[in-house]
């Protein structure tokens, strides 16, 4: 029986997102904070940006490090020889891809104008397939963008070639949210059972059905004899409508009618971590959760009418499905009414020291306390709103790495010449 994993894309597909966006810090502490959940991978950015080389190679040491393990680390690219050759180039460590092309009949007319058909499209993905097995990489997945307009016999010829060629996965993209529970259950089956292969499930939220999408997309990838791959942000965010919210996905397969006996997860997940995560991408964001979000939202577990509290005092299982508690909600939150010495880009070093000092952090000497003093302001300056304590605790704990994470490659200088720096 096949299991269920979460690759979560917040940090490629949820930065997408207009108006939106994340420093480099703050992607970093959502790797953290996702590997501490349970996360199977983190789709953490793309090695083909100049801008994101040092903070992808920052994150690989971490890996290495072993402060960011299990969890795998992919980057996302175009499904090209060039883009292959490029993110070896620029983040030669990487071990994990995805390869992304558009399939359907839509994209390639009106995307491509001509200049491609279905076998030029199949011939770009298996050549850039080969490259990536070329350089050694650990896993790599095929993007299939637009799947579900995609015509099924293109599909599966798409998906069963990719796997000749070394795939790993086959995501099946549901770019426009376009799909319904029913159908994808079957398409997903279908495509399980004829190429043999893991398949990942990618949903968007335009009509309201990413995570019922998902989660019925796993089902059937599952019921054809293959591990399922949800690809999730946390709270949902994502381009236009947004993704697949990662909670919601959580609790759907966890507490639906009769999921969780069959539809199982291949690793330990956290949901314990749930409310951490959301808060910190809600800040980092500056996106508010929702207050009717499922099990995050202000209102998941409020009650107002008369019949409903009476109801969940005498058994909370009245009215509520699952445990508060359940999503590491529950501890009281302290506001400071009082005295307080915040961290900023224009900190002294005695305030700076007596915050940290407050959150158990001493230093050797006035020497080392500097220099994490001015990691932290130049933290402050791309962040533009004050560090959370995690991410204060982590500056402190990897310097060198929260270094490499806020450097930016100047224009016109080339990326190897800072490798080899």
């Amino acid at each position: 029986m096949g299991k269920v994993y979460l690759i979560d894309v917040t940090n490629r597909d949820g930065v997408q997102t207009a108006r939106l966006g994340l420093s480099k810090l703050a992607k970093t502490m959502i790797n953290v904070y996702l590997n501490e959940m349970g996360v199977y991978q983190s789709e953490f950015g793309f090695p083909t940006t100049k801008h994101e080389s040092h903070y992808l190679r920052a994150n690989l040491k971490l890996q290495e490090m072993g402060a960011l393990q299990p969890i795998r680390l992919s980057g996302w690219i175009r499904a090209t020889v060039e883009d292959v050759e490029k993110t070896f180039e620029l983040v030669p460590e990487i071990k994990d891809l995805n390869l992304s092309i558009s399939t359907s009949k839509q994209m390639i007319d009106g995307k491509f104008r001509g200049r491609q058909n279905e076998d030029s499209i199949l011939k770009m993905a298996t050549e850039a397939l080969d490259a990536a097995r070329a350089h050694g990489v650990q896993t790599v997945g095929i993007n299939a963008e637009d799947a579900s307009r995609t015509e099924m016999d293109f599909l599966l010829r798409f998906a069963c070639e990719a796997k000749e060629h070394g795939a790993s996965r086959f995501r099946y993209c549901d770019t426009l949210g376009y799909d319904n529970p029913f159908i994808i259950y079957d398409t997903c089956k279908h495509l399980a059972q004829e190429c043999g292969m893991p398949i990942e499930l990618h949903c968007h939220d335009d009509l309201g059905m990413a995570v019922a999408n998902s989660v019925a997309g796993a089902m059937g990838v599952v019921d054809g004899g293959q591990d399922a791959y949800i690809n999730t942000t946390v709270n949902g965010i994502g381009e236009r409508a947004g993704n697949a919210d990662l909670v919601a996905v959580i609790l759907a397969l966890k507490h639906s009618n009769g999921l969780d006996k069959k539809y199982r997860f291949g690793q330990p997940v956290h949901l314990n971590k749930a409310w951490k995560i959301c808060k910190y991408a809600s800040y980092a964001f500056n996106v508010p959760i929702p207050i009717n979000q499922p099990g995050v939202g202000a209102n998941a577990f409020a009650h107002a009418s008369g019949i409903h509290a009476d109801g969940v005092l005498k058994d909370p299982h009245n009215y509520e499905l699952y445990d508060f508690r359940d999503l590491g909600r529950g501890e009281p939150e302290i506001f400071e009414t009082g005295r307080e010495i915040a961290s900023g880009q224009y900190s002294g070093l005695a305030g700076f020291r007596h915050i940290m000092g407050n959150l158990g952090v001493d230093f050797e000497n006035r020497d080392d306390a500097e220099d994490i003093l001015e990691l932290v302001r130049y933290a402050n300056v791309l962040a533009q709103k004050p560090l959370v304590t995690d991410e204060l605790v982590f500056i402190a704990r990897y310097p060198d790495v929260a270094r490499e994470l806020m450097t930016l490659v100047p224009l016109g200088e080339r990326i190897s010449d800072t490798l080899k720096a």
